[in-house]
């Protein structure tokens, strides 16, 4: 077994113990692999260990591993901020877009996705810890963008994504989840439809799934640290 199937395998392992340890049913939480900056070979390799969701942050480094990888039966998911220029390749090459956090990109991907492609699958993002330096919608906020993105027809929207600050203990981690999973129940009025929570990276995925994730986005417990410099978009 190669170390990332290996990795995989443990991380794979470390999900379904914390949905046994949070009461969750076995299989309700997913693994996004993030796989940004990492070559084609290493992405080989976690397909081949079963892995089918792949994320990636950085269109120059995202396109042409989409294009070697093209025989695979990858899902494609873009996690990473978007700007309005660059709407066009995430609409027609992506599967999922977890990072929308204004109206001006949601219209763009709508406008731009293939009518011959299932709508884009989006998730609204929420700056959870009111961070400054980072992207997503406030929560008292996120009603009236979501009441906006279920009208557009080239967008399907499936739940909320958000990155907690860093450095947070335990206890911090579960109440910033905590949040995310009551701001989602709340949305789901306005949009039933909404299914994912797209919550939790490597050091804080045992929290994340306590707190009601589906969907867990993992890179260095998977890949390793990052090995060479990001790509510039």
């Amino acid at each position: 077994m190669s170390s990332i199937a290996s990795n995989i395998a443990s991380t794979l392992n470390l999900i379904r113990d914390a949905e046994q340890r949070s009461g969750r049913a076995a299989g309700s939480v997913g693994l996004l692999a993030v796989s940004k900056t990492k070559p084609v070979e290493m992405l080989r390799e976690a397909y081949e260990a079963g892995q089918r969701d792949f994320g990636e942050n950085y269109l120059q480094d995202a396109l042409p591993k989409m294009e070697q990888l093209s025989e695979l039966e990858i899902c494609w998911h873009f996690i990473g901020p978007l700007q309005s220029n660059k709407t066009r390749a995430v609409a027609e090459k992506f599967d999922w877009f977890h990072a929308l956090d204004r109206l001006k990109i949601a219209r763009r991907l709508s406008e731009q996705r293939p009518t011959d492609k299932a709508p884009l699958n989006v998730c609204l993002q929420i700056n959870i810890s009111d961070e400054q330096s980072k992207s997503g919608v406030a929560p008292d906020e996120a009603a009236a963008l979501v009441a906006e993105l279920i009208k557009l027809p080239g967008l399907q929207l499936r739940g909320l994504m958000a990155i907690p600050a860093a450095g947070l203990d335990q206890a911090g981690q579960l109440e910033a989840f905590a949040r995310m999973r009551q701001l989602f129940e709340q949305l789901q009025a306005l949009a039933p439809q909404m299914d994912t929570l797209s919550m939790g990276m490597s050091g804080d995925l045992v929290s994340a799934v306590a707190e009601g994730s589906t969907l867990v986005r993992i890179g260095t417990a998977i890949f390793g640290a990052r090995d060479y410099a990001r790509p510039q978009d």
